[in-house]
């Protein structure tokens, strides 16, 4: 069942290993975003950087002020949120053919929600908690696309979710270069298991998409079947919605499992919904189900190997694992 997977392009904040950009001059290294380096192409920058702050700098924060959010320099007392706003603008558009971001937990400008804010520049408590503003941008400009911290992502559901999505993309772009319907079909049919998981009302608007009975041209279905696939991985899948696929793949060995190895599963099953184990354990389990019983049909579901079986973790138990 070995798989050849595109790689997907990620954009990381560069003080994640990549560059010695913090604000006073550290780099963080980031264990996950390391491991990931063979398998996906990054792209990086720092917001910060990019607008002339150096390195080191002046600490920057969130400031509430006249009911609007400003970026501010500690020290100077600088204004630099128009700045900051420009630059994200003009980045973010540039910004093609990217199917995932990876961002500087809790920093002004790239943390996700988790940003203090003040309600001066004078030493006090943090009044709320907000997007970063280059974080802000990106969560506008790509409302579906998967973006994280690194910080979410030492979380191993999260970790699964965000590999799988950013690898499906990364599929779907490579026969969106290519565009035959063929090629969708294939790419429909391949991740139909998968697409259950995540919403079955869109595995189910997918598949008409796919039949095209208006008869729309071929640029129209793709644009559309992107749309709508976006939309579909959108959310984690529910635990109820990834047992029931689980439960469908088990029917397919239902007659060859001895009374134990069904007993076996299904206690596998209920650890996965206790969060005592990752997804991969009972999946893997339905891989070896498909190997030994040689299941056609199943072997091209890339529910069962939706990115680089390099990228589990065989460490991986309880909820967190601190990659840092």
């Amino acid at each position: 069942m070995r798989v050849d997977f595109p790689k997907p392009n990620i954009f990381s904040s560069k003080c994640l290993g990549f560059a010695k950009c913090r604000w006073n001059g550290d780099i963080i290294p980031d264990k996950f975003i390391a491991e990931l380096k063979p398998y996906v192409n990054y792209v990086t920058t720092c917001p910060e950087f990019e607008i002339g702050l150096g390195i080191p700098r002046d600490p920057i924060r969130i400031v509430f002020q006249d009911e609007l959010y400003r970026l501010m320099q500690l020290n100077t007392e600088r204004d630099i949120t128009k700045k900051m706003n420009d630059f994200v603008s003009g980045y973010v558009t540039s910004i093609k053919d990217i199917d995932g971001f990876i961002l500087k937990d809790r920093s002004p400008s790239c943390g996700l929600k988790d940003v203090k804010v003040y309600s001066s520049l004078k030493p006090s408590s943090s009044i709320k908690r907000t997007s970063g503003f280059f974080a802000a941008g990106v969560l506008k400009s790509f409302p579906n696309i998967a973006v994280e911290t690194e910080a979410r992502l030492t979380n191993f559901m999260i970790r699964e979710n965000f590999l799988t999505k950013v690898f499906t993309y990364a599929k779907f772009r490579k026969i969106k270069n290519n565009p035959l319907m063929k090629n969708l079909v294939q790419f429909h049919a391949e991740n139909k298991f998968l697409l259950m998981a995540y919403c079955k009302k869109y595995l189910k608007v997918l598949g008409n998409i796919v039949a095209n009975r208006d008869k729309k041209s071929l640029k129209e279905v793709f644009v559309e079947y992107e749309v709508n696939l976006l939309k579909a991985m959108e959310k984690a899948p529910k635990f109820t919605a990834t047992i029931n696929v689980l439960l469908h793949a088990l029917g397919y060995f239902s007659k060859k499992l001895t009374s134990d190895e069904k007993r076996f599963f299904l206690n596998t099953l209920e650890e996965y919904r206790r969060e005592q184990i990752p997804l991969s354990v009972p999946v893997n389990l339905v891989r070896s189900y498909i190997i030994r019983f040689d299941e056609s049909y199943l072997k091209q579901q890339t529910f069962f190997e939706p990115y680089p079986k390099e990228l589990i973790e065989a460490k991986d138990s309880g909820k967190k694992r601190d990659y840092r």
